[in-house]
């Protein structure tokens, strides 16, 4: 690596950059609630982007992770969890880990954090890292999200960081009865939707429009 750039990296304080992230780009915004607030202050968002990113790591948009996925933009992380209205005994599940940011984000407000990525190879390194952090709650699995994890449901809370063309029936099913689950939903045109399971009803509440990747795997088969 270059000296000039490494030297760069090495004079970055990262602390000053989430502070500043935290209060322009989510308090500013509107998202009040304090605990997600502090947690978006605590996670070192440049520590799960790739090396050469980390100098943007606290901008405001979304930056490659790796095999056409990508990390979302802080609101958007910040937005989603406060949607989920998390509680300290909160089961999450978690579809679509990527670098294991959200994840790290949920483990500081839930009880646990159930996370599934159906690339291996992302899946590997953000149970790694995860761990390497000392994030002790939250399990990682490869898989395909559509199916969930039926055998650690039913969930409290749902987060899907991923868009499908419709909610996947097996997900509503290991939601429990008045929990919540968070989606970019859609193909071309993706709005964020936070839905409540009331009974056999699903109360949908549209927040604003997104751009996600798209969901892989079984979902596209329905």
């Amino acid at each position: 690596m270059n000296k000039l750039i490494l030297l760069l990296f090495l004079t970055i304080n990262y602390s000053i950059l989430r502070k500043e992230m935290v209060e322009e780009q989510i308090v500013a915004r509107g998202v009040k609630n304090p605990k997600v607030i502090e947690a978006m202050l605590k996670v070192e968002r440049h520590l799960f982007v790739p090396y050469e990113y980390r100098p943007f790591a606290y901008e405001d948009h979304p930056l490659p992770i790796g095999h056409d996925q990508t990390i979302s933009q802080p609101y958007i992380v910040a937005l989603m969890t406060e949607l989920i209205e998390p509680d300290s005994s909160d089961r999450v599940l978690e579809i679509g880990t990527g670098s294991g940011y959200q994840a790290a984000v949920l483990s500081l407000l839930c009880d646990s954090v159930f996370t599934i990525e159906i690339i291996p190879e992302l899946a590997r390194t953000a149970k790694e890292r995860l761990s390497r952090l000392g994030y002790k709650n939250v399990l990682v699995r490869c898989g395909d999200g559509f199916l969930g994890w039926p055998e650690h449901g039913p969930f409290d809370k749902i987060i899907i960081t991923c868009a499908p063309p419709k909610i996947p029936e097996p997900l509503i099913d290991q939601l429990k009865d008045g929990g919540i689950i968070v989606l970019p939903l859609g193909v071309k045109e993706q709005w964020l939707l936070k839905v409540t399971k009331e009974g056999r009803h699903l109360k949908q509440d549209t927040i604003t429009p997104v751009r996600f990747v798209p969901m892989k795997g079984k979902v596209w088969e329905e």
